[in-house]
């Protein structure tokens, strides 16, 4: 009897669409700032901060879902910005993100409170219905 083991991925602890977010996050703050990869430009051009990537988080999060946001971070089992770190540590110990030395999991933390920044700072356009 010829049995073959299957091997199931590493158990993800966040919703894989949060990934696909947070890289989505990672290139438009790249871009944001100026700091995308070039022919010139090297890893260390490209990169930038926690606090830095967690702006663009939350922008990209008011864009794409406005109130609902920390609804749809919920869902995705994210409930701080240390969350977002954990996430980032995760991609960096699987090759798929770097970082530089002076790069830690507490650059994430307490950056911004979810409530605050994501529903009580919300802002509708209305500058289009009035014209």
């Amino acid at each position: 009897m010829n049995t073959t083991q299957k091997t199931t991925p590493p158990r993800l602890r966040y919703h894989p669409r949060a990934y696909d977010f947070l890289f989505a996050a990672l290139r438009r703050s790249q871009q944001n700032l100026g700091r995308t990869r070039g022919k010139e430009s090297g890893d260390e051009h490209c990169h930038i901060s926690g606090p830095e990537l967690l702006e663009g988080i939350r922008g990209l999060a008011l864009e794409q879902f406005g109130l609902l946001a920390r609804t749809v971070f919920h869902c995705w089992s994210i409930h701080t910005t240390e969350d977002f770190g954990r996430m980032v540590f995760d991609r960096i110990e699987r090759g798929e993100m770097s970082k530089t030395d002076s790069d830690q999991l507490s650059d994430f933390s307490d950056v911004f409170d979810f409530q605050e920044a994501l529903d009580q700072q919300y802002q509708i356009d209305v500058s289009h219905a009035f014209s």
